[in-house]
């Protein structure tokens, strides 16, 4: 970990991305215990022409203008200003894999997907427009494929805060921008606008089709040229499967003069959407395809797995160093922090002392309460099992330790909506309750068992469960306790709906 903190809120985690200007970095906001992602920017590594007082001055209302921008398909801004001598932007951390890996790992991409990623893009980019704003800096890099194929953008608003004179070289002679999808008239330091974005996703698109971007070259100098000169090769000569009307879109995205470039995003959409892929058509694990097919439906298969573990929180193995700053973070309330450094230091520490050693097993049962904390049930669920596995083979099935484990087990069931596997862990584990010393939890259990019988639809099982409990609840407490009182007034509500 860093262990900076920008603005007494976000401690800085890993890095995930860097440039000539600066940094992005994993970071936790302690005050909302949140995931974010945090850009730093390096004002006196920037345009030296426009002074590092001008920048700052642009990135604060770049920030707040950007912030007002809501979509979906733009990523959200939390927060910005200025830390000793960076800037910093604060977004929400996005999931997924950058479309340039996202095209690295399916080349060839399919067109659908293409079109799917495109008509996505202009969505965003019609609301962007609308502000208006000009993104200036639309490449694959700046574009997150989610898990659930929804396309976000990046960095709206942070070229236009490093510069705006684009085609100016620095010292190292590269230009400030992406060579590779700049527009002519930015290439050639003309007025920018939505026709400029449009000619990027063109590149983009391009990209996408035919598995490299238009115009590339040795030198930015020389890319920049070929952008204003050159035609661009037609998709269908490298892939005639291509669709005649996405290549001739592709082409007027292209356009070297913005007028014979389509007016607006939407026009564009609208081109789109006749090519866009039919229900029906093969998917896949990040598939940008998904929301046309079926708009926010859940994944049918991803309820079946837990979700792949989060990045290591901590580089090295320091178990004590790590038990007392997860106690620290729990303190403060700091639960989703506590839930990383503890799934990064559990692997080593496995390796080092054992998987069954005490050491591994005090971090592996304040690992699997803290997810519960922090609602992460199907993460929970395989450690508390491994838990009540080796606890069992230990202490034996009816180990207090072993039940709790189970019990617990048995919650993240019920909160993952498994009722019929709650109920059966629950039925199992109701006999070592009714035989040991807490009838409070043999209580509990009846009552959990009871709802769960009404959450499969056996009402009458569910009837005969309350109505056993009520009349033993009563016995052990009176009928005035709360547990009887609850209970009573499940019954009758049973009643009405049953005679209404």
């Amino acid at each position: 970990m860093n262990g900076r903190v920008i603005a007494d809120r976000y401690e800085l985690s890993t890095v995930i991305g860097q440039g000539g200007m600066g940094q992005v970095w994993t970071a936790y906001d302690g005050r909302l215990d949140r995931r974010v992602a945090v850009k730093l920017l390096r004002p006196d590594r920037m345009a030296a022409a426009t002074g590092a007082d001008e920048i700052r001055r642009r990135f604060v209302r770049e920030c707040r203008v950007t912030a007002q921008v809501t979509h979906p398909g733009l990523v959200t801004v939390h927060d910005a200003g200025k830390d000793g001598d960076d800037l910093y932007l604060v977004m929400q951390y996005v999931e997924g894999a950058d479309l340039a890996d996202h095209l690295a790992e399916h080349e060839p991409y399919p067109w659908q997907w293409a079109v799917s990623v495109a008509a996505q893009l202009c969505a965003v980019l019609a609301a962007v427009h609308a502000v208006p704003i000009v993104h200036r800096d639309l490449k694959p890099r700046n574009v997150m494929v989610t898990p659930e194929g929804t396309v976000v953008v990046l960095d709206l608003g942070v070229a236009s805060v490093i510069d705006t004179d684009t085609t100016r070289l620095t010292h190292t002679g590269s230009p400030i921008g992406s060579p590779a999808y700049m527009a002519p008239e930015q290439a050639m330091g003309g007025a920018v606008g939505p026709y400029t974005d449009l000619y990027a996703l063109g590149v983009l698109m391009h990209e996408l089709l035919s598995g490299t971007v238009p115009f590339a070259g040795s030198t930015a100098l020389g890319v920049l040229h070929r952008h204003l000169y050159e035609p661009p090769l037609p998709v269908r000569g490298l892939r005639p499967e291509i669709p005649e009307p996405l290549e001739a879109l592709v082409l007027r995205l292209l356009a070297k003069d913005p007028q014979h470039r389509p007016a607006d995003a939407q026009e564009v959409y609208e081109a789109l959407t006749p090519m866009l892929p039919a229900r029906g058509a093969a998917g896949g694990p990040l598939d940008p395809t998904r929301p046309f097919l079926r708009p926010f439906a859940p994944w049918p298969d991803r309820a079946a797995a837990p979700p792949p573990a989060r990045p290591p929180a901590t580089p090295r193995l320091d178990v004590a160093a790590a038990v007392d700053e997860v106690k620290r973070l729990l303190g403060e309330g700091g639960v989703t922090q506590a839930v990383d450094i503890l799934g990064g230091i559990l692997p080593a520490a496995a390796a080092e002392h054992g998987e069954h050693s005490p050491v591994v097993r005090i971090l592996r049962k304040q690992y699997a309460t803290t997810l519960m904390d922090d609602g992460q049930y199907r993460r929970a669920l395989p450690e508390l099992r491994r838990l009540a596995d080796d606890r069992t083979a230990e202490a034996g099935p009816g180990d207090p330790q072993t039940l709790q484990f189970r019990y617990d087990a048995a919650q993240c069931l019920e909160q993952l909506g498994e009722p019929a596997e709650a109920l059966a862990e629950y039925r199992a584990l109701l006999p070592y309750h009714e035989s040991g010393p807490d009838p409070a939890r043999a209580f509990d259990v009846r009552r959990r068992i009871a709802g769960l019988l009404l959450a499969v639809g056996d009402h009458t099982a569910a009837g005969r469960q309350y109505q056993a409990l009520l009349y033993d609840a009563e016995r052990a407490y009176g009928p005035y306790h709360p547990l009887a009182a609850d209970v009573r007034r499940q019954l009758e509500r049973q009643r009405q709906f049953h005679n209404p």
